[in-house]
């Protein structure tokens, strides 16, 4: 691997330490390149255009205080053929979780993301799209992976 000098303030290295104390990381390289992966992927949708797509899209809202549940149940019927699986979860005593996994193409994803986004009351939103076919070939038994 290629090694990189960087600078930056005090005060950034001593947040980026921290975070990945806190976190689990084995030192700040292994952080900055999950940094900027994560920052190079959110430019790139040109190279997932046209492509099998895959994403993970999730969503946390306080289920006392809204209709959100009900409408994420309408997005998901309304998109069932993107949706290739849902999940609902509790989170502590006033909030919950809806992971939606997705199999379609940039576009479709694009859209319902949107629509979750644009739905009132979501606190987050978070999703992450990896195209198909980086998984690498399928055997006959359907193995991803294998050669």
């Amino acid at each position: 691997m290629t090694v990189v000098s960087v600078s930056m303030p005090e005060e950034l290295l001593d947040r980026l330490d921290r975070f990945a104390d806190e976190h689990g990381y084995t030192g700040r390289s292994e952080l900055i390149r999950e940094a900027s992966r994560n920052l190079l992927g959110e430019f790139e949708d040109a190279q997932l255009e046209d492509r099998d797509l895959m994403a993970v899209v999730t969503v946390l809202f306080n289920y006392e205080e809204t209709n959100v549940e009900e409408r994420m149940m309408h997005l998901r019927h309304e998109h069932e053929g993107l949706v290739a699986s849902n999940f609902h979860s509790h989170v502590g005593p006033h909030y919950c979780t809806e992971v939606f996994v997705l199999e379609g193409d940039l576009e479709s994803i694009s859209t319902f993301v949107g629509k979750i986004r644009a739905t009132k009351d979501t606190l987050t939103v978070d999703y992450s799209v990896m195209p198909v076919d980086e998984f690498g070939p399928v055997d006959e038994l359907g193995h991803v992976g294998s050669e």
